[in-house]
């Protein structure tokens, strides 16, 4: 069998060239006699991977010089916990609640101090982005918290909320090096690199400088101190090396793309052919309000759980691999992230309209 069209939430498809090339220096690195997956991250011929990654990095999103680049682990979840404990400095912060992983976060900082939850859209099972340009900040609040993209419902903010002076922390995980952001509107931006950049196992934090300080709460773990991380470039213990390098190679690749303009004029592409089908369809239906739809994530239905069944089956029957929805949505999701090639969207259209039309 070949490669499926892989729609994944995540871990999802990589760049195939990316592939080829790790698989290629799988035995032997550059003349190493040996794997990255062997090498000691202290060697000369890692530092060189991890420097590189964060290099190209910097370059693709143009980070400022004032923001520390961290590869950590323990995905965007142990951030749930590692922003309040370093960041919480008047045990106050602001979170807006657009899905799961945001309502996630927002029970964790709860441990920590009081967080307030000060938008929601869980009254529309999360189909929307609620607006944010004048949200009741705390006077007191540490920084606001969103979930810029949201994997499992679809949405996207595409208006960063008026924090009224206040940080502003995001989760882009599944956004990542889809388009290019504005570093400098953020205090703090982080994403498990799982869906849109690399293998599970790494987070990439990237945070302003003036944040970063050994004032965390009492009883921080030193292993979830952004102080320590950034003192020692990521390389305070050992770092998911593999990972790390498998990353450094999607930037590079992103590069030869085109840089970040390019891949979201790709993704805007690729989204509107899905949504302009899904917009005229007579059995299926998006899921979220039309001026908040994702351009990684989109959910569909046909309104009939058996059919939605019937549907992901015959789907991975031909090739088109993943597409069950979230359960807290159901129906499918198709996640078109940056390495699905738009052959992969246009045949998932052709699959949907001979389904339609069987169907019907």
């Amino acid at each position: 069998m070949g490669r499926v069209y892989n729609f994944s939430a995540g871990p999802a498809v990589l760049p195939e060239e990316v592939l080829r090339e790790a698989a290629d220096e799988m035995l032997d690195y550059k003349g190493t006699g040996m794997s990255v997956m062997e090498m000691s991250h202290r060697s000369k011929a890692y530092e060189e991977i991890i420097k590189t990654a964060e290099q190209d990095l910097r370059d693709l999103m143009n980070i400022p010089d004032n923001y520390k680049v961290l590869f950590l682990q323990g995905g965007a979840s142990q951030q749930f916990a590692m922003i309040p404990m370093n960041l919480m400095k008047n045990k106050v912060a602001d979170y807006i609640i657009t899905g799961q992983w945001a309502k996630k976060a927002y029970q964790e900082a709860q441990i920590y101090g009081k967080a307030n939850a000060i938008a929601s859209s869980a009254d529309k099972t999360f189909s929307y982005i609620p607006d944010c340009s004048d949200l009741p900040i705390s006077e007191d609040a540490d920084y606001v918290y969103i979930c810029e993209n949201n994997t499992i419902y679809g949405t996207k903010f595409k208006t960063l909320p008026n924090t009224k002076g206040k940080t502003l922390v995001s989760d882009i995980s599944s956004c990542f090096l889809s388009e290019p952001i504005d570093v400098t509107k953020y205090g703090l931006v982080y994403g498990g690199v799982q869906k849109n950049v690399g293998p599970a196992g790494v987070v990439i934090v990237i945070i302003r400088e003036d944040l970063i300080t050994e004032d965390t709460l009492p009883g921080t773990p030193t292993m979830l101190k952004y102080k320590i991380h950034a003192d020692n470039e990521s390389l305070y213990n050992t770092p998911p090396a593999y990972g790390i390098y498998i990353c450094g190679k999607v930037f590079k690749w992103l590069k030869k793309m085109g840089g970040l303009e390019v891949m979201k004029q790709r993704n805007e592409e690729k989204a509107k052919i899905l949504y302009d089908f899904l917009d005229q369809s007579k059995l299926f239906k998006g899921t979220v309000r039309p001026e908040d739809r994702s351009l990684m994530n989109v959910p569909f239905v046909t309104g009939n759980e058996e059919l939605d069944a019937k549907f992901v089956k015959e789907a991975k029957a031909a090739g088109l691999e993943n597409l069950k929805g979230h359960r807290t949505v159901g129906g499918m999701r198709a996640s078109i992230y940056n390495a699905m090639p738009k052959e992969g969207v246009e045949a998932l259209v052709a699959f949907m309209k001979k389904f339609e039309a069987e169907n019907l």
